[in-house]
């Protein structure tokens, strides 16, 4: 087994890559989609499970584990791994996202930011090395950039003065991060929706020098068209050699036409979030299971799919504990989801591989046209 991070480019087709992220932890295929452990679990899912739906890699929320149960806490207990019980990679946000979307009363200055917590009201400051520091008491694997994401639309002035905020911010993480063996640090392209900017920001982190890179500053309401014009030509903007990573994305198309345009790695907590709310991803698109149109459908939810909801359940029993608001809805939808997501992220590197992602891409845009099955 590797006892150090690194990242090898397997195949290209156009601007689509198809790779491994070694880690002393175990391999990451790419591209990749990290199901989101906010407060160390992958919510109505066992980490065997989540496993089993052929995740490489967690992602766990900085945040969140800073406030409760705490960094010390899970350091004391032998860290996030053991703690969850998940033995593979696991990458940690920085918290600044989490800080400027949910924090209470929160005080931006060059230092950092000082804020409330949402849950209790309890006074914090959070730093690049403060972020640094939690992070190496949970453990992670893979650690990002303390950074700050301004909301989409925003005007050139405010990106320029956070983009060289968070430049400023990446040599002080850095800095603060040190010399960790197996342990990889990310740095987070910023400039939003600016090209220009956005050049600026991977100049100064390609001299800073990380371990991979993050397209930050998109999937923050900006909509597909403009975040897909950022990635016409952001991802080529960063290193060949190094994984791309970009944060907090998104729906089945967002990924595809994501992979597409140069990125390898990917988060969202929108195939766990949907199961729980009723909502299947599949190939013909999304299905909502609590529509009444399935009470009586004793088909599967999705036709040929190997995880649980579908070999073993009738939509019509999807139907009912949604319904009836039974805990196994939850688990079935969001194992669902997430097998539909690893699955999707495989046929992915395998069109790489065999200079199909075109083909891969027509197909797929082909099958969410159709439209859910006819009702019985």
């Amino acid at each position: 087994m590797t006892q150090r991070f690194s990242y090898q480019l397997q195949s290209t087709d156009g601007q689509a890559r198809q790779g491994i992220v070694h880690t002393p932890r175990g391999d990451i295929r790419t591209p990749a989609f990290m199901p989101v452990g906010t407060a160390a679990t992958v919510k109505a899912m066992m980490p065997s499970s989540v496993r089993e739906t052929g995740a490489d890699i967690l992602l766990g929320n900085t945040y969140h584990l800073m406030l409760r149960p705490t960094a010390e806490r899970i350091a004391s207990l032998g860290g996030l791994h053991r703690f969850m019980n998940w033995d593979g990679p696991i990458l940690t946000d920085s918290g600044g996202f989490q800080v400027m979307s949910l924090a209470e009363l929160r005080k931006l200055t060059e230092e950092g930011v000082s804020f409330r917590s949402h849950i209790d009201g309890s006074r914090h400051m959070l730093t690049p090395e403060r972020s640094m520091e939690i992070q190496r008491l949970l453990g992670s694997d893979i650690v990002m950039c303390f950074d700050e994401c301004p909301a989409l639309p925003a005007d050139r002035a405010r990106l320029e003065s956070s983009m060289q905020l968070s430049m400023r911010w990446a040599q002080r993480s850095r800095d603060a991060f040190g010399d960790r063996p197996g342990h990889a640090l990310f740095g987070i392209q910023q400039g939003g929706d600016d090209e220009e900017l956005r050049g600026q920001s991977a100049e100064a982190l390609r001299a800073i020098e990380f371990d991979g890179y993050a397209v930050g500053g998109l999937a923050v309401g900006e909509g597909q068209e403009i975040m897909f014009r950022v990635l016409d030509y952001a991802p080529a903007m960063l290193p060949t050699d190094k994984p791309r990573y970009l944060m907090g994305v998104g729906k089945p198309d967002d990924l595809v036409g994501a992979v597409k345009r140069g990125i390898d790695m990917f988060d969202c907590v929108l195939p766990s979030r949907s199961g729980r709310t009723g909502q299947a991803f599949t190939a013909r698109g999304v299905v909502n299971i609590k529509n009444a149109r399935h009470q009586d459908d004793p088909r599967p939810l999705e036709e040929g799919c190997p995880c649980p909801a579908c070999s073993g359940y009738s939509r019509a029993y999807l139907h009912h504990v949604f319904r009836a608001k039974e805990i196994i809805s939850s688990m079935l939808l969001t194992w669902h989801n997430l097998t539909y997501y690893q699955r999707l992220m495989a046929d992915m590197r395998a069109a790489i591989a065999e200079q199909k992602f075109a083909e891969f891409e027509a197909k797929f845009h082909a099958g969410r046209a159709q439209g859910d099955v006819e009702p019985v």
